[in-house]
């Protein structure tokens, strides 16, 4: 038999582990949505005059998101409770929101209803291309190092399209047209899915597909 003659405590540390100090909230999923900061144990919201793309940079990389795609006030609502009274002044290469510079606002530049909201290319990367905005266009999704054209088959491409939308923060299918190839690589989704990682991959090639979502974002 195992006979136990000492025991050891251990004492691990969590100082190593940074707490959650940004998020985005009421997006499609984690990679989009309002920006709100940690500010004395509670959430306050960001100020569309107090960020930039640079500042967006930090916030899509700490997150663990792609590139930022959409930066708007008002994205993803007016913002609730307290907001954030200092302007960011981030370079885009911090690894953290709160280890970029801050500076007192200069006027009240912060209006009302423009809490920012942030969309960020989900890690998987999905796009939309040769529409009118990020939010129209033929669907392509970043895999082993190329674009590849995204296809569905008939009976399914209205749901893999709202799962498009969302995935990208531009809101609901507008509407979706098969495209006029079979080179896409095909992909069957219930239409709940938060992003196309969330659906099933087929193994044969299917119509490309282009959508229009009812957001209108313009690229940065």
């Amino acid at each position: 038999s195992l006979t136990v003659s000492s025991t050891k405590l251990i004492e691990c540390s969590t100082n190593s582990f940074s707490p959650e100090s940004v998020r985005l909230v009421d997006g499609a999923g984690f990679c989009s949505g309002r920006v709100e900061v940690k500010s004395n144990q509670s959430w306050a919201s960001v100020c569309e005059a107090d960020f930039d793309r640079q500042d967006a940079e930090v916030v899509c990389g700490e997150l663990g998101c792609g590139a930022p795609a959409a930066l708007q006030g008002g994205l993803y609502g007016g913002g609730v409770g307290q907001s954030w009274d200092k302007e960011f002044q981030c370079k885009g290469k911090e690894s953290l929101l709160l280890d970029c510079d801050t500076s007192d606002r200069e006027n009240n530049t912060c209006l009302p209803g423009n809490a920012v909201g942030l969309t960020c290319s989900e890690p998987d990367d999905v796009r939309l291309v040769g529409g009118d905005s990020r939010c129209a266009g033929g669907v392509e999704r970043y895999n082993k190092g190329e674009w590849r054209i995204v296809g569905a088959a008939d009976w399914d491409q209205r749901d893999v399209a709202a799962v498009v939308c969302r995935q990208m923060g531009c809101g609901s299918t507008v509407s979706v047209l098969p495209g006029n190839t079979t080179r896409g690589f095909g992909f069957i989704c219930s239409g709940s899915e938060s992003s196309l990682r969330g659906c099933r991959r087929m193994y044969d090639l299917r119509p490309g597909l282009t959508v229009i979502c009812s957001g209108n974002n313009n690229i940065l």
